[in-house]
């Protein structure tokens, strides 16, 4: 055997190779792992091996978000004031009034999902009053998950919202009794409303938004993240939106392996969408760092299925079936690997009607697809994935809005939200994630916590025993499993010989750290394809070059991506009366009260 060129040894490192569970050393060349084993790998080591003392560290596999929006969140992070993580709605505040003084004319101050009320000590939403004290003059758009948007008043006059803006279809601007718009934008329900006002705001220069694809791709890699399965999202454009991934990807710049796929931007011109794409490029061009996954996750804009609890549950349009099927028809027959935004077991029976009459037409045959989130999936449609060979790709949303789901469909229904454990049983596919940057942190350990504890970020307890995962099985989904995904089985997920050099050493250990303490986990060091991509703390010294913050005035550059400071842990409550809580003012269900907490 050729000597390595690089060895780390001294370690606990979970391989999460069931012949070699754990080992305490492992050796890499041309980007692979070469052999793991104990100290007697520091033999094979000659004066070129670079050797790192992991000093007793656990190391784990790069960590692979089975659904996030890394390439759309790269262009835009630089621009975003993140809450994620923040313990206190005063301290949230705090840093919305000081960016707001550092943000010049005409940039926006952004903050732009990642948050819950249920994080901050004061357990309640920001008031647009406050929102407006800390910030009259600079415009500010604060996103709440898919159910509101606040807009202070200076926003307003940017986006042009008056007495006679008419509401867009599925969404509603909240007026004052003298019809006045107050700020409040909500998605009843959906979400256009939001994201199309978003996107009115002024965007970052080209080299701005290259720098700002690099910070957040190294802010992932501070988080043990190596792999990513980007998603698409709204008013993300291909080709031209994809500029500034592909410039960094010839130039060898990327850190992260990105699998994107292809999400359609207007209605009614989908089928049009994926035919042009099929003709401008196919499923696994590319790399192994940078390649094309398929098509998703929305196929069609009359199926969407978004989420907001704090709405009833919507019914998709008639047309859905028909148009539906004309496009899984086509991805099908070019064999095109496909997945599809689905909440509700309603719709995801609806649109298992649809795959299996395309299948019975033209067979899948193995053609990899999946559904993202599927919170409400029952046993019978679980059955039926599982005869389609499909899969399941699961994100930690119910931690940021169980308390909502809850309030409205109550605390049995939350128990299997989704029911990850039988879909395990079953024997279906199943990666984790985030569905990160606009609904869920990025933060891969929040939703580690989450799949282990069952616990939302409040502290509320959503699941018993049969539907929490232990430390492992969970890990097991955020590797290996969303390895399936992009159709990397066997080539990532595990710190096996053959595999790419992917993996993450913490700054605590996984396995054993108080279960609270799992969310405040970072990496120490991480590798992708045997090359550090990041390194603090006792491996500070061996970390790559990064340019500064730019533009100067970034939030980022004043106050990083997610939240460094102490947390306040919520540990739940154990009365089981909760309630929701109606506010007059707003004529809206804001949130959960119970016996143990005064919200």
């Amino acid at each position: 055997m050729n000597a390595p060129e690089l060895l780390l040894h001294n370690g606990a490192i979970t391989t999460l190779d069931v012949a070699h569970p754990q080992v305490t050393a492992v050796a890499i060349s041309s980007g692979r792992i070469q052999a793991i084993g104990g100290e007697e790998l520091k033999t094979l080591a000659n004066d070129n091996t670079v050797q790192i003392d992991l000093k007793g560290r656990r190391v784990i596999p790069g960590l692979n978000d089975s659904h996030i929006n890394v390439i759309r969140g790269g262009l835009n992070f630089n621009m975003e004031l993140r809450w994620d993580g923040v313990p206190s709605l005063a301290l949230a505040l705090s840093m919305l009034r000081e960016q707001a003084r550092r943000t010049p004319p005409p940039q926006w101050v952004r903050v732009i999902g990642g948050w819950t009320e249920f994080q901050f000590a004061e357990r309640r939403m920001p008031t647009l009053e406050e929102i407006n004290a800390v910030a009259p003059d600079t415009p500010v758009f604060v996103l709440h998950l898919y159910d509101r948007a606040m807009v202070n008043q200076a926003g307003l006059r940017v986006l042009g919202y008056t007495k006679v803006t008419p509401d867009p279809p599925g969404g509603q601007i909240q007026r004052d009794k003298q019809g006045n718009p107050t700020g409040l934008l909500i998605a009843k329900p959906n979400a256009l409303i939001l994201y199309a006002s978003l996107a009115k705001g002024p965007k970052l220069g080209f080299d701005d938004q290259v720098n700002s694809t690099r910070h957040f791709m190294r802010e992932l890699n501070r988080l043990g993240i190596t792999s990513c399965i980007d998603a698409g999202g709204g008013f993300q454009n291909y080709p031209d939106d994809y500029q500034v991934i592909e410039q960094l990807a010839e130039r060898d710049e990327l850190t992260l392996r990105i699998a994107y796929n292809l999400f359609i931007q207007k209605p009614k011109e989908e089928y049009d969408d994926f035919a042009r794409w099929i003709g401008m490029t196919e499923p696994g061009k590319g790399s192994d760092v940078y390649k094309m996954n398929g098509a998703g996750e929305m196929l069609v804009f009359s199926a969407a299925d978004f989420e907001d609890f704090l709405e009833p549950r919507p019914d998709l349009q008639p047309v859905m079936e028909a148009e539906l099927k004309k496009v899984v028809g086509l991805l099908v027959a070019k064999r095109w690997p496909f997945r599809l935004h689905a909440t509700y077991n309603e719709s995801i029976s609806r649109f298992l009607d649809i795959f299996e009459e395309v299948d019975r037409e033209v067979p899948f045959q193995g053609l990899r697809w999946f559904f993202d989130h599927a919170e409400t999936i029952s046993e019978n449609n679980m059955e039926r994935v599982r005869r389609l060979q499909g899969g399941i790709a699961i994100q930690d949303r119910m931690a940021f809005q169980g308390e909502y789901f809850v309030a409205r469909y109550g605390v049995e229904a939350a128990k299997r939200t989704p029911p990850i454990t039988r879909m395990l049983e079953l024997g279906i596919p199943v990666g984790a994630g985030t569905d990160a940057t606009r609904v869920s942190s990025y933060n891969p350990w929040v939703s580690l916590h989450w799949l282990a504890s069952g616990k939302t970020v409040g502290g509320l307890s959503l699941y018993d025993e049969k539907n929490r995962l232990d430390r492992t099985a969970a890990l097991r989904l955020y590797t290996k499993g969303s390895s399936w995904f992009s159709g990397d089985e066997g080539k990532k997920g595990e710190i096996a010989v053959g595999q790419f050099a992917d993996l993450a050493v913490l700054s605590a250990d996984y396995l054993t750290v108080p279960e609270v303490e799992i969310k405040g986990i970072e990496a120490v060091l991480t590798l992708m394809g045997g090359r550090i991509v990041h390194a603090s703390g006792d491996f500070a010294p061996l970390a790559p070059p990064l340019p500064p913050v730019s533009p100067d005035w970034s939030p980022v550059a004043r106050y990083g991506g997610y939240h460094h400071g102490p947390a306040v842990h919520h540990h739940g409550c154990a009365c089981h009366t909760h309630r929701q809580v109606w506010s007059p003012k707003d004529s809206r269900f804001w949130g959960i009260g119970c016996d143990c907490f005064a919200f």
